[in-house]
């Protein structure tokens, strides 16, 4: 009886494994789970001292970036892509995850300047939680959510960003949160309804480099892994 529960335990695992590497299949890991390889500072060459990896994590955190913080953004330029990743945060924390960021740190200063973003947040900590379009997996000030999956403080969530042929959506935790398109008439409205109306550049952009947001607050970010469309 042993031999065939270890049998059935074995063939188990080796069916969980190949399921699991059929779904990912197309995706590529772009955080190593060890290291800030592939990643630096906007405007830099390198990761501030904010941004360190532990437990597989990449962590910031504010009080160790003795003003050497910033957006941690890909070293690599994105079109058409679907990004996974899972994301916590601290109590009363903001942060976010940028897309499409035009790096010219001459013309733009900050990554949210030209890049989207999904909203990274503590509902009911921060104040920007009693904010329309400001929650969490909201598309930052421009589209609400049309629910809201997101888990409780210190808990992973698991974010996904889909963009394909200018068809765009937010997933948060299994459940398609916001659909919209990007650069259409619908698009310019949304932005010109949005604070970002007199922002040239913003949303404009078609590839582009993928930011982890430095708000000043506590976040983790882990598995990280982007598929090119």
């Amino acid at each position: 009886m042993k031999k065939y529960i270890t049998t059935f335990i074995l063939f188990t695992a080796l069916g969980s494994a190949a399921f699991a590497q059929k779904a990912e299949k197309g995706f590529k890991a772009i955080f190593d789970g060890k290291t800030t390889k592939g990643w630096h500072t906007y405007g830099k060459d390198f990761a501030g001292k904010g941004w360190t990896v532990e437990d597989g994590a990449i962590h910031f955190d504010p009080k160790a970036k003795n003003n050497d913080g910033g957006d941690l953004v890909t070293d690599n330029e994105y079109g058409n892509f679907h990004l996974k990743l899972e994301w916590k945060v601290a109590p009363k924390a903001n942060s976010g995850i940028i897309f499409y960021v035009h790096e010219d740190p001459a013309k733009y200063k900050q990554t949210y300047l030209t890049g989207p973003e999904m909203q990274v947040l503590d509902n009911e900590g921060h104040p920007d939680g009693k904010i329309t379009k400001h929650r969490a997996g909201d598309l930052y000030d421009m589209v609400k959510s049309s629910s809201e999956p997101v888990k409780p403080v210190g808990e992973w969530n698991e974010a996904e960003i889909i963009s394909d042929k200018g068809n765009l959506t937010l997933i948060l935790n299994g459940v398609a949160v916001v659909k919209t398109t990007l650069w259409d008439d619908n698009w310019k409205n949304l932005i010109a309804n949005s604070k970002f109306a007199k922002w040239e550049g913003f949303g404009t952009y078609k590839t582009g480099k993928i930011a982890l947001q430095d708000h000043g607050d506590e976040v983790w970010y882990r598995n990280i892994r982007i598929k090119k469309l």
